[in-house]
């Protein structure tokens, strides 16, 4: 396998973040006496940015806030849950070990805001293993847009189609393929059709380092 570099996305992917979005949208939004669903988290915000996700929220149910305000609130509880309850992904730490050792270009593409990020990499401790750092919120578009993994490639001056890009959400996974990249889908549901345009579905990211190894 000629591909060079590897490029996670976050959220679902590296922790098991997606719970504490849905958990702060929830929460939030029912302190203005709306009530969402998990579903409707899935369904209307999962794998896009902040800006959007508090967009969404407003225009939904005329909320009476600015969405930057939101933004914000939503932020800042997401940042608390995983200071305080966040865990990496199976096999996170094994395959960034697996990728050091093989000498890949890694880095992370993340709809995720930077306090997000921070939170994430201190509580893991794996800021070290990522050379570049990309984030929807220095893009025009965020996903399903590929200019954040376009960026992320540019950065290593590398040629997108040698990337791997690693991905739970279908926003993300058409980001990637749009940017004409190699995609690895680790989705909640393995069977749901929209995930058939990946380009390879895992169970974990210990299958994803049994995959390389079988294909260098």
């Amino acid at each position: 396998m000629q591909k060079n570099t590897f490029i996670f996305d976050m959220d679902g992917v590296i922790i098991d973040s997606e719970p504490f979005w849905r958990q702060a949208q929830i929460e939030i939004l029912a302190s203005f006496n709306v009530a969402i669903t998990e579903n409707d988290c899935i369904k209307y915000t999962m794998g896009r940015r902040i800006d959007y996700i508090a967009f969404i929220w407003c225009e939904l149910h005329n909320l009476p806030i600015n969405p930057k305000e939101l933004e914000k609130i939503i932020i800042n509880s997401v940042v608390n849950l995983i200071t305080t309850k966040g865990k990496a992904k199976q096999g996170l730490y094994e395959l960034l070990a697996y990728l050091s050792k093989n000498n890949f270009n890694i880095a992370l593409a993340t709809s995720s805001s930077l306090p997000i990020i921070n939170a994430v990499f201190n509580r893991l401790s794996i800021a070290n293993y990522f050379k570049v750092v990309c984030t929807a919120d220095d893009e025009e578009y965020g996903k399903p847009h590929p200019a954040i993994y376009l960026k992320a490639a540019s950065k290593f001056n590398v040629n997108p189609i040698n990337c791997l890009v690693l991905e739970d959400s279908v926003t993300g996974l058409i980001s990637a393929k749009s940017a004409s990249m190699t995609t690895f889908v680790i989705p909640e549901d393995k069977t749901d059709p929209k995930f058939s345009i990946a380009d390879n579905i895992f169970s974990s990211m210990l299958d994803v380092i049994e995959f390389l190894e079988n294909n260098e």
